[in-house]
Formats: structure tokens, sequence, C-alpha cells
């Protein structure tokens, strides 16, 4: 773990964390190897939260392929049973030379930019030619590249516009269905309530991010029409999720949902911030995707994992959080919904509030329309709709796996946090030394969902519905991923 520790404040809390709890850390296995170079990857791009889902994803699901050719049962996603080995050549070593080769390719397609600087040094240090492009599937590497080229021929056309080929200007990832805001763009604080057309919708926000100002579109607004792995369509779903939210404005569920954040803002505990921190993930993070990432590594180390078990395991995890994006993407898109951030100054302006000030600040009393997020300034609000939280349905369909694959709850994992090391209120908070636990991984997704409402980002509807839909989510993907492992047992693992 020691080669992404100390990138970030968040990631090596994380790391510390793990570090802390296994009794011993072997080498990681070279599922874990590239695990960890695909998350910094992840920190070093702009991605937003789906495509890192869909990317980690891929990669994961080449890993996998490439794997299954070395198993007696497990078929591959794209290639399905074509690729397996004699049982002679099923050695560690070729695993490993054929995982890495499937690894390397789908993520120099993926992160470009790490290409030179992370994905080349680790098949050197590795001992392996970057150069050998062989489709021979005597070799390794042949298997290797076979596999990656098939998940990556499905994947490059399966609507995210990964390729920019979708758009005229070829910005990969741009949204080619004609989506436009209902409501013109906002500095923080919304006070200026002419720019808000529609209360019910999304308000896309101009801000400074640290180096320019800008005023980001809707990020995934295209994500409706991406190829799941487990679930039907990318709508499947939305009954479900339609039957719950999100509210509409003049109704009392919509003034009750603004009015529960003003509260929380106002009486906000050293912990819920540090909660809100250390969830939020925001830029130059591993986004909440690859936060599940880091916690099955947590796991693979506490529970002694071979290289066979990440090899299943991530592949699974990857795809639940992967499908999770879709359909909480698929959601926001059909709502377009309104974050807190714009609902409550237009709902409350002209009303004196009590609520969280600003950093150092504290709770102070001041009009409706000055209320902001617990965030930094830098980064207030995600770039797309409400409902529902890609948070909850993130870390709620990663928990769910984790339980599925172990079947337990247990997690145990903790992070800790020195007195004034907040990024919002630096020097200032928490107080003292403070620390989360985690005794089960739905105590880590929930926390992750409630984190949302301490930091002024999504309203309680939201977060709930996003929970309980990334269990289905999760449930729907481990089915899914058994079918590929053949795993035919009564036992869930």
């Amino acid at each position: 773990m020691s080669s992404i520790a100390g990138h970030g404040t968040r990631v090596g809390i994380v790391i510390l964390a793990c570090a802390r709890l296994a009794i011993a850390e072997p080498e990681p296995n070279t599922v874990v190897l590239w695990n960890q170079a695909a998350l910094q990857a992840v920190r070093d791009g702009t991605l937003g939260p789906p495509m890192v889902a869909r990317a980690l994803a891929i990669v994961h699901t080449c890993m996998y392929d490439a794997w299954a050719a070395y198993d007696e049962k497990a078929i591959g996603t794209q290639l399905g049973g074509s690729l397996r080995t004699r049982p002679a050549e099923r050695t560690p070593a070729n695993k490993a030379k054929a995982i890495s080769f499937a690894a390397y390719r789908a993520a120099v397609d993926l992160f470009p930019w790490d290409t030179a600087a992370v994905f080349d040094p680790l098949m050197v240090a590795l001992g392996y030619d970057i150069q050998d492009l062989s489709t021979d599937t005597r070799t390794p590497s042949g298997i290797g590249n076979l596999a990656c080229d098939a998940v990556l021929a499905f994947r490059h056309n399966d609507g995210s516009n990964q390729l920019g080929n979708l758009t005229a200007s070829g910005v990969p990832y741009a949204d080619y269905t004609g989506y436009v805001p209902k409501n013109l763009p906002s500095i923080v604080p919304v006070n200026d309530l002419s720019t808000i057309i529609d209360p019910n919708h999304w308000q896309p926000l101009t801000y400074f991010n640290g180096t320019k100002v800008v005023t980001p579109s809707f990020v995934g607004a295209q994500w409706y029409k991406v190829t799941p792995f487990a679930l039907s369509s990318p709508d499947e779903l939305l009954p479900f999720i339609s039957s719950m939210g999100p509210a509409s404005f003049g109704s009392q569920t919509y003034a009750d949902q603004a009015q529960e954040l003003v509260n929380i803002s106002a009486q906000l505990t050293d912990e819920q911030k540090m909660i809100a921190e250390y969830w939020a993930n925001g830029p130059h993070s591993e986004l909440p995707p690859g936060h599940w990432d880091l916690f099955a590594q947590y796991v693979s180390t506490r529970d002694h994992h071979t290289l066979d078990d990440d090899a299943k395991m991530f592949f699974a995890l990857t795809n639940a959080i992967f499908d999770a994006g879709i359909a909480a993407w698929d959601a926001k898109r059909v709502f377009d919904s309104v974050r807190p951030v714009t609902a409550i100054p237009y709902l409350l302006h002209g009303q004196l509030i009590s609520c969280w000030g600003g950093p150092g600040r504290g709770t102070v009393r001041e009009d409706g329309s000055n209320w902001i997020p617990y965030q930094p300034s830098t980064f207030p609000t995600p770039p797309f709709p409400e409902y529902i939280s890609g948070h909850s349905i993130f870390s709620a369909a990663g928990a769910t796996i984790l339980a599925l694959w172990t079947s337990s709850e247990e997690f145990g994992a903790s992070v800790t946090f020195a007195p004034g090391s907040s990024v919002i209120e630096p020097g200032i908070t928490p107080a003292h030394t403070l620390t989360l636990h985690w005794k089960t991984f739905h105590d880590a997704a929930n926390q992750a969902g409630i984190s949302r409402r301490y930091g002024g980002i999504h309203f309680q509807t939201g977060d709930l519905v996003g929970r309980a839909t990334g269990d289905i989510v999760g449930a729907r993907a481990w089915e899914k991923a058994r079918e590929y492992f053949n795993d035919t047992s009564e036992r869930q693992h």
C-alpha cells in the first residue's frame, strides 16, 4: 500500500488506518498493484464520478477476463471460455503476467495522462515488455492483450462517449444528448434569485476552483444511455426511485427537507464536519467509487487474499459501483432536481436563519439567501442534479458486495484525524483528535450517505433512496458476477 500513501490528505488517512489494523501487511498482489495504479490515475485526472466508476470497472473486468483463462470454471465477459488454458499453464507467474498486460492496456486507454508516470514504470518494475503486443493465446501476454481488446471494443461503444466520437468537439465523455439547464448560472451563495427560473431544477454554479473561474456543465448528462453490467437497462430501477421523490416546490416535504439541512448547518459538530470532509472526495481524490476500492484493499490484506480472490472480488465490486452510477445518473437526468445550494436560498430569502457562516465563523444569524453548504469554496457543490445521491448509491452497492463476498457485515476499519486537520477549517477543526470507526460495511456506507446531508449537498430523500437503490444494485451485480465465476454453490461465497 505504500505506493499510494501520501497522495493527498484523505488517501493518507485511509492507508494509515488500513496499515494500523493489519497484523502483517504482505506485498500487494498483482491485482492490488494495478488497482493502486488506477486509483492514482483517478487522482491525477479530472473524470467525474460515473466516469471513474466505469473506468475502474473496465480495468478490473480486463484483469478478471485475463485471469479467467487460468481458472477451471470461470468464463470471461466477452470471450467466454475461449481463452481457457491447460492446467499445466495455470501458474501464479502466468496469471500475474496476463493480468498485468490486460490491466496495462486498459489503464493506458482510460487514463492516458498517467502512462509515462505510473503505468510504464509499473510494467518495468514487474519485468514486462510494454511493446509486447502479442495476441498469441499460448502466451500470458497474448491472453492479457486479447482479453483487454475485447472488453475495450465493447465498452468503446457503450454510450459513454469515452472516445469523443459522438460529438463534433471530440472531447471525451462530452454530452451528445442536448441537455440544457433550466436555470441560469449563479455564484455562491445563490442570492440573486433572478437566476432561478424553476426551483425544482438543477442550477449550474460559477466559482473559482483554485486555478480559474469555472461554470461546469452537467457532468454525465448522457449517462442514462450507458450499457450497464448487470441491470437490464439504465432505467430498470427508475420506477422504484420515482416512487419516493424528489419533492416538488410548494410541498411541505420540499420545505421540510430544506429546514432539516438548515438545522444541521446551525448545529454542526466537529465530528459531523470531519465526516462531511472525509467522504467528500472532491477533485484530486479517488472519488466515491475509488474510495470503496481502498476499502477492498483493506479487506484483501485483512483476509489474506490470494490473487484469485482479488481478481474476483474487485471485478464484482467495481461493476456493482459502475451500475450504481448508471442508475443514479439516469435518475439525475430524468428529474434534473435542484440542489440545496439553490433551493434553500430561494425558499428562505428574506428570512433570518441560523446556519454555518463559513470557515471559522461558526453559527451565525443571517438572511436565508446567504446560506452555503459546508464545502470548500473551490468546489461548493458537484456539477450535476441532486436526486439521487451518488455517494449513497455507490457506497451501498460497495458495502453490499463486500458483505456478500466475505459472508459477513464485519468491517472494523477506522480513520483518525489530528487536531486542526480540516481542509475547510484548517487549524480549527477538529479541536481534538477524532476517530471514526465502522463496525460494519453498511455502517461505513450509511455514514457516506449522511455525510452529504452534513455537508449540505443532498436532501434526506436523495440520500435514503440512494442507499436503498444501492443495495438492490449490489445484489444484482453479485448474482451476475457469480454467473461469470460459474459459482453454483448454495453459499454466497
